[in-house]
């Protein structure tokens, strides 16, 4: 197994699981009845929250929205095309 696809292996299903999480956090938004402190929603807020953080510094909310997770969804599916879509980085490569 070679270092690339290794990379792969590992950034893939990472970079798959947080759009994930990020795109069931904003889902968790619209129900407000739902504190992402408790069991089992905090599972989704606990790795998404070190990246969240950062970024509400210097994007504020819009209308009392916070949009940071869809900056995060956006920039996680970048890089998971940029590195390894069909002329990604990383799947070039490995051919």
């Amino acid at each position: 197994m070679t270092g690339v696809n290794l990379t792969t292996w590992i950034l893939g299903p990472f970079l798959g699981v947080m759009t994930f999480l990020f795109i069931f956090r904003i889902i968790l938004t619209w129900y407000p009845q739902f504190h992402l402190n408790r069991l089992p929603f905090s599972l989704i807020a606990w790795p998404t929250e070190p990246f969240l953080i950062p970024l509400r510094k210097f994007v504020q909310p819009i209308g009392g929205v916070d949009i940071t997770p869809i900056i995060w969804v956006g920039i996680f599916s970048f890089i998971r095309e940029i590195l390894l879509g069909q002329q990604g980085l990383l799947t070039m490569l490995y051919r």
